[in-house]
């Protein structure tokens, strides 16, 4: 590979000596390849054609010998915030934490974005970028927590710490962050949303999020919140509104006239926060709590809570909130790993697994010719007898690092990502919820009651559901069920695996597991 000094070097004396009166056209090429703005020096491929009287010479185009670490639409790559540069710029050390409370050391640029960060940890620990990863926030003594926006600057949200609070970050998954662009109906409940007065016609999922994108309109969000009383330990009931100027409530009912309307607080000096706690620390009414808190926050006087009669209705509120605070920036934060992928219409995106749920077909390969399975029962008896004929070629596995492992039917869920050992009702409920209500998001774990059976925690509909994994014997052989023993499995894992392909019993399939990942 030439040094660019040397390629520089070559040019400028030929043209000198042999070009003459070419020379403006060589300093003209001379300038094309002096290092840009950002400190790289950036390479324009050149061909020279010869003349006849070989005065001229030829320069060949220089090929790309890395072509592989071009940007590809479905590659996960960096932002230019994490290349180096000619220019030095000042150095941060953070530390990261993951679930099961391991932690790593990362040095990194003080206008690092929580994105970056992210890509740094995927790419240091092997991890599959699923556009799910999210850098979280967590004040442990007031007991919340948010998820950082994507584009926030890290050293920013760190310079708002209390030097005396342990707050930390975590590196997570949460499904949920940019679920509303897929399915907004699910998120904005016809009870709490209405539109302006100029919207006559059924508003589709897409013109709810046009709204709330837009700068000239905003659909209001309104409803009953529970509110802390300023140095007071009391909650009062009030109706709410949320419009483009900020938060207010009503002082007589649920009238919306603007003498009856009382500010509460606005979101450009604030950040919004999850209660991690519930009614431990806050003594609120429900366990549905969010506040805002001032960038410069003193401490818990200067928050503003509030809590909600359920999890449907925080998290309408809370989206709502966070459209208006960023508006096009999370669109942009969304659409980021989808660019270069394909022409994509504005908030007609689909998933990067846009296989249809319905699309998945039991076929049958026994014969010369395969078929498709059409009648359920058959379809279900034969995912049955194929699992029995799977459990008696033994029970050789592959763990989470891809090794064999080979154990009984007893313990071989044991090494799975998806089980976890002993934990209570409300720590399963922890997890799920921090990975995101969405519809398919699962666990499974040790009863607590009955020390012989298993849980199915599972999400659907923003509400968390458990279903009992009871284990039967017959003729000698253990099986489990979801269904009094209408569909049999030899272990766990043949289970979770057919109701991920198979709704069956369950509101919906399993989709993303909780899994608790180290650094």
């Amino acid at each position: 590979m030439l040094h660019r000094g040397f390629f520089h070097s070559l040019r400028l004396n030929t043209t000198l000596n042999e070009c003459g009166d070419s020379f403006q056209k060589v300093k003209h090429l001379h300038s094309a390849s002096l290092p840009y703005s950002d400190g790289f020096p950036h390479f324009i491929p050149i061909s020279v054609r010869k003349k006849k009287d070989d005065n001229t010479l030829e320069i060949p185009s220089i090929p790309n010998p890395f072509p592989e670490l071009c940007c590809s639409p479905f590659a996960s790559v960096l932002s230019a915030s994490l290349l180096p540069k000619a220019t030095s710029r000042k150095k941060q050390v953070i530390k990261v934490y993951s679930e099961d409370d391991t932690s790593r050391t990362l040095e990194v640029p003080s206008d690092i974005t929580a994105r970056d960060v992210c890509q740094l940890l995927i790419l240091k620990n092997h991890y599959i970028d699923d556009h799910s990863w999210t850098l979280f926030e967590q004040l442990t003594h007031t007991g919340l927590g948010r998820a950082i926006e994507d584009h926030e600057l890290v050293m920013e949200v760190q310079s708002n710490w209390v030097m005396e609070e342990e707050n930390k970050l975590y590196f997570r998954k949460n499904y949920a962050k940019y679920e509303f662009f897929k399915n907004p109906l699910s998120f904005f409940p016809d009870r709490m949303i209405s539109f302006p007065s100029e919207t006559n016609a059924a508003v589709s999922h897409s013109g709810i999020l046009q709204m709330f994108l837009s700068s000239s309109t905003y659909p209001e969000i309104h409803g009953y919140l529970h509110a802390k009383e300023q140095g007071k330990k009391s909650w009062k009931k009030l109706y709410f509104l949320l419009r483009r100027s900020g938060l207010y409530f009503s002082t007589k009912g649920t009238s919306k006239e603007p003498r009856h309307l009382q500010f509460f607080c606005e979101f450009s000096n604030s950040d919004m926060y999850m209660s991690l706690t519930g009614k431990k620390i806050s003594g609120a009414p429900t366990n549905y709590g969010f506040c805002f808190k001032p960038n410069k926050s003193g401490g818990t006087r200067d928050l503003k809570q509030l809590c909600a009669d359920d999890e449907q209705s925080r998290t309408c509120w809370m989206t709502a909130v966070r459209l208006l605070k960023y508006g096009m920036q999370l669109y942009q934060n969304y659409m980021q790993p989808y660019q270069g992928r394909s022409v994509c219409s504005p908030l007609n995106v689909t998933p990067m697994r846009s296989i249809s749920e319905n699309s998945l077909v039991a076929m049958d390969f026994s014969g010369n010719r395969s078929r498709v399975i059409e009648n359920p029962t058959e379809a279900l008896s034969v995912a049955v007898e194929e699992g029995l004929a799977w459990r008696r070629r033994g029970c050789l596995r592959l763990n989470s690092h891809g090794s064999p492992i080979a154990m009984s039917s007893m313990a071989i869920h044991r090494s799975q990502s998806w089980f976890h050992h002993k934990i209570s009702r409300e720590e399963a409920q922890r997890l799920i919820l921090q990975h995101g209500l969405v519809d398919g998001v699962f666990l499974v774990r040790d009863s607590q009651s009955n020390p012989k059976t298993f849980v199915l925690s599972l999400s659907h509909g923003l509400k968390i559901k458990h279903f009992q994994i009871v284990p039967l014997e017959d003729d000698g052989k253990l099986f489990y069920t979801l269904d009094d023993g209408h569909t049999r499995f030899t272990d766990l894992i043949q289970l979770v695996e057919f109701y991920q392909l198979n709704k069956g019993v369950l509101p919906c399939k399993l989709k993303h597991y909780c899994a608790r990942i180290a650094l």
